[in-house]
């Protein structure tokens, strides 16, 4: 983690070791924003040439293949693999939504554990 790897970076009073975890989520939060809406822009990109090439926008199996290789993924990593299943899906529906690309019968958000 930026700042908390240095030496005595942990260091210090609990109130600026808080001040600097906070400062570092923040950080980390914003590079998540970024990364998300560079994702969703390439999925829009990718939908862009697909129509080109007379290639059908929407491919569940492999939406699905990906989704299911974010979760082994978040799982070595020690991420909840739930959470990342979950993300993934809210960011491809995005990006289906944005290229038009609804397909009845399949979701536009992930299934509601819940359910």
């Amino acid at each position: 983690m930026p700042g908390m790897d240095e030496p005595g970076g942990a260091a210090g009073p609990p109130e600026e070791r808080l001040a600097r975890m906070r400062e570092v989520m923040s950080e980390v939060t914003d590079r998540l924003i970024e990364l998300m809406g560079e994702r969703r822009t390439l999925a829009i990109e990718i939908g862009r040439v697909k129509k080109e090439l007379g290639l059908p926008v929407l491919d569940p199996a492999r939406e699905a293949r990906m989704v299911r290789q974010a979760a082994v993924r978040a799982r070595e990593l020690g991420v909840d693999p739930e959470m990342a299943r979950d993300i993934l899906w809210r960011i491809i529906a995005s990006a289906r939504e944005a290229q038009g690309g609804h397909r009845p019968g399949w979701p536009d958000s992930p299934p509601d554990p819940a359910r």
